[in-house]
């Protein structure tokens, strides 16, 4: 049986309160109206045309309404990360046929708040692991977290083969949201901006064969997904001189997003260079690749990526449909999207990519 780093599962998890896109336009419009009303008006088009449906959050709307400062919002920050990550996490040992006592090592990746101790010392005691596990919390990656924790979590599972790893991913973006910025970057946060978790068991282990190797290979422990996702290599790409493209403003009142209207444009010209830069250095050509595993995060990036990529409109519907029915969850968006294309059977190599603070592309090449 050949060796590779693998998926033995996959589970996600959102918080309670479904938000309507309609909904959070009318209270962006309540909130803005008499502080921002030129900026408003200016903005307001984004909501109908974000391509996003439904949201969940945290916290409901109400509470988006009343200024809160940065000690109320990280202590939010932990209680809901802690429980969204335990669901998950307990979902994820389980669906792989494990016990909390066969993880070896933890992973966690968040960019929304701050802990310490860190998200993954909190759920030790939650999720019912061993004192002796071994701990990585991850901080700062931004939408590029979920990519490139998995690619921590598999490098960590890669060096030690047979431990099992346990990757652990939340972002709670909607707790950013300053009801006194009325910056367009906070304004088109509000139209984007959504809540969620996702937790994926991971080991170096025999299982599903390469290609043109004995089909009837299986994969222990995978809860019968797909086969085993093989996580075949991973990379990243840092745009020079890009530090303002993306990231956290930090205030009193917590962290401002920053966006720059560039991003669109980076991606459609420059994307498909560095994943061709990325993918020859693992001996792949981008025409080699069955599809795409992209975080799509909001309707102008997702057409950058198609357009990158060489395909037509809507050739990502994957990661059209997870942005239409969750938002954009920064890091976690990704693996929704990797679940989703898991669950309906997708098969053969695929690129993973998402883009964060640095400017930075994050990628891992997949076998599904």
């Amino acid at each position: 049986m050949p060796m590779a780093t693998r998926l033995l599962s996959l589970t996600t998890a959102v918080p309670p309160f479904a938000l309507s896109q309609s909904d959070v336009a009318q209270a962006a419009r309540t909130l803005f109206r008499d502080r921002a009303p030129r900026e408003l008006e200016y903005l307001l088009p984004v909501f109908d045309h974000a391509g996003i449906e439904t949201r969940y959050s945290c916290v409901p709307l109400e509470w988006y309404l009343e200024s809160h400062d940065w000690q109320e919002r990280n202590d939010l920050y932990i209680e809901n990360a802690v429980n969204l990550l335990t669901e998950a996490g307990q979902a994820a040992i389980s669906e792989a046929g494990l016990a909390p006592d066969d993880i070896d090592a933890i992973v966690a990746a968040s960019t929304t708040g701050i802990a310490t101790p860190s998200l993954d010392a909190r759920l030790v005691g939650s999720l019912g692991l061993r004192a002796d596990v071994e701990r990585l919390p991850v901080f700062g990656l931004g939408c590029a977290g979920g990519v490139l924790g998995l690619a921590r979590a598999a490098a960590l599972a890669q060096s030690k083969p047979g431990n099992r790893v346990l990757f652990l991913v939340t972002e709670l973006c909607a707790l950013t949201f300053r009801d006194s910025d009325s910056s367009n970057a906070n304004i088109v946060a509000t139209a984007l901006f959504g809540d969620g978790a996702a937790a994926a068991v991971l080991a170096h282990v025999a299982g599903k064969p390469a290609d043109g190797e004995n089909e009837n290979v299986g994969c222990v422990g995978d809860g019968n997904t797909n086969g085993g996702t093989a996580i075949l290599s991973w990379g990243e790409h840092l745009w020079p001189n890009s530090l303002d493209v993306m990231g956290w403003d930090v205030g009193n009142d917590g962290l401002g997003v920053i966006f720059s209207q560039s991003i669109p444009d980076i991606v459609a010209q420059d994307m498909r260079g560095a994943a061709e830069s990325f993918l020859a250095r693992q001996g792949t050509a981008l025409e080699e690749l069955e599809g795409f595993v992209c975080h799509p995060g909001g309707a102008k990036v997702v057409a950058a990526l198609e357009k990158a990529f060489g395909l037509a409109s809507g050739g990502m519907p994957v990661a059209r449909e997870v942005l239409r029915d969750y938002g954009n969850m920064s890091a976690v968006t990704v693996l929704f999207v990797l679940q989703r294309m898991r669950q309906r059977g997708a098969k053969g190599r695929h690129l993973m990519s998402a883009l964060g603070p640095g400017f930075t592309a994050a990628f891992a090449l997949l076998d599904l």
